[in-house]
């Protein structure tokens, strides 16, 4: 397993973690792995609220707008028809839940290959760095953090306890980078950036996320 580097404030390379983590071959995921759970994220994430009225739900009067015969006009049995401006809709969307399950072994497959893709290469980021100890946020700060690491302007995730409050609302207007809990990772997010990143407080609270896709 390649180590990670840890990154000072200014720019400058530290010193290099040991990660060991046995990462078994037969747990890489195949495409259409990948591809099913980014499906699963979306539709998940998808409110289900769209609706339109039938026929039997529009606030008109549902009596006969003329008598059958003799005027003339076509045949008309209510206002609240489909044929009619401000009808009912045929067969429209109503609201409804969307969701898609993926199994865990399937989710560990793809979240174990993200991972060993940005280990491979060079891709995970480590900021000897701590936000928590300021009296307010400081964007300003975590923006040159991310400018001297040659990172501003690329798609990010950084991975924070969610109880770093200070952390979070010093990353959080970033542009292109994206603030997760380590219990929150989804395929679709970490499928999509460019590099991952947390703070090497936070070294045994990434740790236990990775070793839970294992």
């Amino acid at each position: 397993m390649a180590n990670i580097k840890v990154y000072e404030s200014t720019g400058s390379e530290k010193e290099q973690i040991d990660f060991k983590v046995d990462m078994p071959h037969e747990l890489l995921c195949c495409p259409e792995d990948f591809a099913r759970s980014v499906r699963a994220v979306r539709q998940s994430q998808r409110q289900g609220t769209v609706g339109c009225k039938g026929r039997g739900e529009i606030s008109l009067s549902n009596k006969k707008p003329w008598k059958q015969k003799g005027t003339g006009r076509a045949r008309a049995g209510s206002a609240r028809s489909p044929l009619w401006r401000k009808g009912g809709v045929i067969f429209g969307p109503q609201p409804r839940t969307r969701s898609l399950k993926v199994n865990k072994s399937n989710k560990k497959s793809v979240f174990f290959s993200l991972f060993n893709e940005m280990m491979k290469n060079g891709l995970v980021y480590c900021i000897d760095h701590d936000f928590s100890k300021k009296e307010s946020p400081k964007t300003k700060e975590a923006f040159d953090i991310l400018k001297k690491l040659n990172l501003n302007g690329r798609m990010g995730v950084l991975f924070l306890n969610y109880d770093d409050a200070l952390s979070h609302a010093s990353f959080r207007n970033i542009p292109k980078l994206k603030v997760f809990s380590f219990d929150q990772p989804n395929a679709y997010d970490l499928g999509c950036v460019g590099y991952w990143m947390f703070f090497k407080k936070d070294y045994d609270s990434f740790r236990e996320m990775v070793e839970k896709w294992i």
